[in-house]
């Protein structure tokens, strides 16, 4: 399988670098990645979906993406997709957004609501209203140096991110081996993106058929707070992935990428 095309393309006068995977099933995937996260991470789950035209960016001061010289909202950053977009070429496509990068694609559907046909939300939350994860584990992810150490990120990734890495350290020496650590200013920026950003009063007006996953097990990021996104979402899908932690997208995909496939092709209606 061939990986996917990675390349620079200018946006905002920001050199953004992207990578695309080319399938030919349903619209592009535009993936929106979590705080501090290089998109080589999100490889393994572009793999388990070959067939689908996937396309993901570092955003501004992270992985190789060249730093801003000012700091974005998620609705600068939603609008900096949004400019990608027609770069690309691209008229309409479906969105997934992990973690932090879930806040940021719930912020996208809403902003830019006729090119978002379908939404996966992904660990994640409506932001600053959310039932909080554990101190412990908060602590450890507010700082970048589980990407400056793989030491680091060996030791405390059960503590930080549960589920699979609690069960089985051995899954993070892959992933440390994918992690290009970001720019400091880089990852301050995108922890000022999203203070005092919340969705949760408006929600209700998302139209986007939206799939809500969480891990059961997932210390920053209780599933709770799934459960709430789907009351406020009128057309959801809810899918707790059992045993998973904060990083199911990418350590559980025999579970995960068959639910994300059956729901970006399905065409029957989701129940408001």
């Amino acid at each position: 399988m061939s990986k996917p095309q990675v390349e620079y393309i200018e946006v905002d006068g920001i050199h953004l670098r992207v990578a695309t995977q080319h399938g030919k099933v349903g619209l592009p995937l535009l993936l929106f990645n979590g705080i501090g996260a290089n998109l080589e991470l999100c490889f393994p789950f572009m793999e388990a979906l070959p067939e689908r035209e996937i396309i993901i960016f570092d955003v501004p001061g992270v992985g190789k993406s060249e730093m801003s010289w000012r700091p974005r909202r998620f609705s600068g950053l939603a609008r900096l997709a949004n400019k990608l977009l027609d770069r690309l070429g691209y008229q309409q496509v479906d969105v997934i957004g992990v973690s932090w990068g879930g806040a940021l694609a719930q912020q996208f559907a809403r902003q830019y609501p006729d090119r978002c046909r379908r939404l996966v939300l992904a660990a994640t939350s409506t932001g600053a209203i959310m039932v909080p994860g554990r101190p412990s584990a908060l602590s450890k992810m507010m700082t970048p140096k589980r990407y400056l150490s793989p030491t680091y990120m060996q030791k405390a990734a059960g503590d930080i991110y549960g589920g699979e890495a609690r069960r089985n350290p051995k899954l993070m020496s892959a992933h440390t081996s994918r992690i290009i650590a970001p720019q400091f200013m880089g990852y301050i920026y995108q922890l000022l993106a999203g203070v005092g950003w919340t969705s949760i009063h408006w929600l209700h007006r998302i139209r986007q058929p939206t799939l809500v996953m969480a891990g059961a097990d997932d210390p920053l990021v209780p599933p709770v707070n799934a459960r709430i996104i789907a009351m406020l979402v009128p057309h959801n899908r809810l899918h707790i992935v059992p045993g998973g932690g904060h990083l199911f997208m990418l350590h559980s995909l025999d579970k995960v990428a068959p639910v994300v496939r059956e729901f970006l092709e399905s065409d029957t209606p989701l129940a408001s």
